[in-house]
């Protein structure tokens, strides 16, 4: 297993920076296979603003963002993404399983499918809070120029 990443190296794989960069750390990294990452939901996040007052919780789009970007992780250190960028190509199969809500903690698991003509892969997404799952789904990208 690669070394732990902090933010500052999920920065120089991804181009997402605030407000939308959803990975903390990563926590497990098994090159060209698989990553575990965190996302420490606090009660600051912009999202919360309007989603909903008075019951804040975390939109399901951005918990498949969140994953997503633990699958970018594993998929920007493959040789066919250099000097590309890792962009969706599709969600197939999601199911939201629990609420998220400030002061949890998501476990998120991006495990690499298939990669086909350097080109196009599928990444599984699970999203956990304190074992439980609370979304998984395939996440199909593509690699851009």
């Amino acid at each position: 297993m690669a070394d732990v990443l902090t933010v500052e190296g999920i920065q120089k794989l991804l181009p997402h920076r605030y407000p939308f960069l959803l990975v903390d750390r990563i926590v497990e990294y098994v090159p060209g296979e698989r990553a575990v990452g965190i996302k420490n939901v606090t009660v600051n996040e912009p999202f919360f603003q309007g989603h909903f007052p008075g019951r804040p919780l975390m939109p399901g789009v951005l918990i498949v963002e969140a994953m997503a970007q633990v699958g970018g992780v594993v998929v920007m250190q493959l040789p066919e993404a250099h000097g590309h960028l890792s962009v969706f190509a599709g969600i197939d199969k999601v199911r939201f399983r629990r609420q998220v809500t400030p002061g949890d903690q998501l476990i998120l698991t991006a495990t690499l499918v298939r990669l086909r003509m350097g080109r196009f892969g599928q990444v599984q997404g699970k999203a956990m809070v304190n074992g439980e799952l609370v979304a998984e789904g395939d996440l199909l990208f593509s690699l851009v120029e």
